[in-house]
């Protein structure tokens, strides 16, 4: 979402989203340029207080709610667009409590979270598993995903229902890039989770010990992860590489 194209047709998105019923409704964005004023424009017209929603009443609130979470899942960035002009609350929950950030996230849908954010949405909207927005990137392994959110200022110390942060799903996934990208934030590497491991135990205990789970134990190692944090029953992660056989694992964490 960084390319100039891709930010010029989030402004366009934007602008349909909050120029009121006579605005755009079923013609097809149309990329252009855009400079930095044209940006800051579209960021102004997206605030809520700039834009107030219409007054619904409970019954049509609903509808244009289920249109805009919807529209989230499915990755639709123009229905989403308008189903926030027609006055649907960017906070709406489905039946999960998922926000239309979370569903846009879990999908990997970037442009209708961006167009989210613009809009002002929450990033560490909680669902009844909690999940947030930030927390499903370690699921997905979208870094993509995590850079937008941790940009709109995302909890990176909020924990999942496992007591874990967004670094310790990703490691026991394999998601190698993302990894490498999340240890240059503020996350904690050595945070341990509820069920009493850390990234590089999870990456140990749950991997399957191939060149992906590999990746990911040495970047966290290269970013200063603590290899002598034991597990519950006083395991190291080499000794728990040791023990199920994972020979090249191993070989890595030796070298630490």
């Amino acid at each position: 979402m960084r390319a100039r194209g891709a930010v010029a047709l989030l402004a366009v998105l934007v602008v349909a989203a909050c120029s009121g019923p006579g605005g755009p409704t079923s013609e097809p964005a149309v990329e252009r340029p855009a400079d930095p004023q044209e940006a800051t424009a579209a960021r102004t017209a997206a605030s809520p207080s700039a834009s107030p929603r219409p007054s619904l009443d409970a019954a049509a609130q609903q509808r244009v709610d289920r249109r805009l979470l919807a529209a989230a899942a499915d990755g639709d960035a123009q229905s989403a667009a308008r189903a926030l002009r027609d006055g649907a609350d960017v906070e709406a929950r489905d039946a999960r409590r998922r926000s239309p950030l979370l569903l846009a996230a879990a999908a990997d849908h970037v442009e209708v979270a961006a167009l989210l954010v613009h809009v002002g949405a929450d990033p560490d909207a909680v669902d009844d598993r909690s999940d947030t927005p930030w927390l499903v990137t370690g699921v997905t392994g979208s870094v993509a995903m995590g850079r937008l959110l941790l940009d709109a200022g995302a909890d990176l110390t909020l924990r999942n229902r496992f007591g874990g942060l967004s670094p310790i799903p990703a490691s026991e996934r394999g998601h190698v890039a993302y990894v490498r990208w999340v240890s240059t934030t503020d996350v904690d590497l050595d945070h341990v989770n509820d069920l009493g491991w850390t990234a590089l135990l999870e990456a140990v205990v749950l991997g399957d010990g191939g060149a992906r789970h590999r990746a990911v134990v040495q970047a966290l190692l290269d970013a200063g992860a603590d290899p002598t944090i034991r597990d519950r029953q006083g395991r190291t992660a080499l000794e728990l590489a040791e023990a199920r056989g994972l020979a090249a694992m191993a070989a890595v964490l030796r070298r630490a």
